[in-house]
C-alpha cells in the first residue's frame, strides 16, 4: 500500500510496494499516458515528474513514491495548452506518439528550470528515444516552448478536447474553411 498525490489527488495504491510507479499509474489509476517502452530506463517514454523532477516512472517504486507528488502527462494541461504540448504541435514534432508524452513531461522539466536553454542543453536534456526521428523538430519546438513561457512569443495551437470537428476547421486556418464542402470521394 502507498499513498501518494497524482496530478493534485490523492491517491492510494491497494499494491505491492515494489510495483513500479509506471504500472501503478496505467493499471490501477487508468492513467495511460505514461507509456511502457523497455521498462529498464533506457528510453524515456515513462516520464513523469515526481515532486518536480522528471523521472522514469519504470524505475521507481511505489514505495519510493510513497507521500510525493507525481504529475503525468494527463495532470500537465488538461487542455493541452501547456507550452510544450502547444509547440509540439506548432512544429508537428509529433509522429506516431508513443515517446510524446514522456519527451513533453521531460522537456516541461527542462523549461521549468531553464526557459532559454541552448539547443545543446536540450539535447543533454532531453535524452528520450524516438524511432520516428522527429530530434531536430524537437529542438525547434522545446526553443519555441520556452519562447512561449517567457511571453515572447504565442502559439495558435490545436483546438482544446471536446471541440465539434467544424468549431476546429473556423478556429484553426490549417484545418482548413468550415464552408468547404467535402472534398474526399
Amino acid at each position: 500500500m502507498a499513498r501518494m498525490t497524482v496530478n493534485d489527488r490523492p491517491v492510494e495504491f491497494l499494491l505491492d510496494g515494489d510495483t513500479p510507479l509506471l504500472w501503478a499509474l496505467r493499471d490501477a489509476a487508468n492513467l495511460t499516458g505514461t507509456k511502457y517502452g523497455c521498462g529498464v530506463g533506457d528510453c524515456g517514454a515513462c516520464m513523469v515528474h515526481v515532486d518536480g523532477e522528471v523521472l522514469r516512472s519504470c524505475l521507481v517504486t511505489i514505495a519510493e513514491a510513497e507521500g510525493r507528488v507525481v504529475t503525468t502527462i494527463e495532470g500537465l494541461s488538461a487542455d493541452r495548452t501547456h507550452p510544450v504540448q502547444q509547440a509540439m504541435v506548432a512544429e508537428q514534432a509529433i509522429q506516431c506518439g508513443f515517446c510524446t508524452p514522456g519527451i513533453v513531461m521531460a522537456a516541461a522539466a527542462l523549461l521549468k528550470s531553464n526557459s532559454a536553454p541552448s539547443e545543446g542543453e536540450i539535447k543533454a536534456a532531453i535524452r528520450n528515444l524516438c524511432r520516428c526521428g522527429v530530434q531536430p523538430r524537437l529542438v525547434r519546438a522545446i526553443e519555441r516552448a520556452g519562447r512561449v513561457a517567457r511571453r515572447v512569443e504565442t502559439i495558435s495551437a490545436a483546438p482544446a478536447p471536446g471541440i465539434s470537428s467544424r468549431d476546429a476547421k473556423s478556429s484553426v486556418p490549417a484545418f482548413g474553411n468550415s464552408n468547404d464542402k467535402d472534398q474526399s470521394r
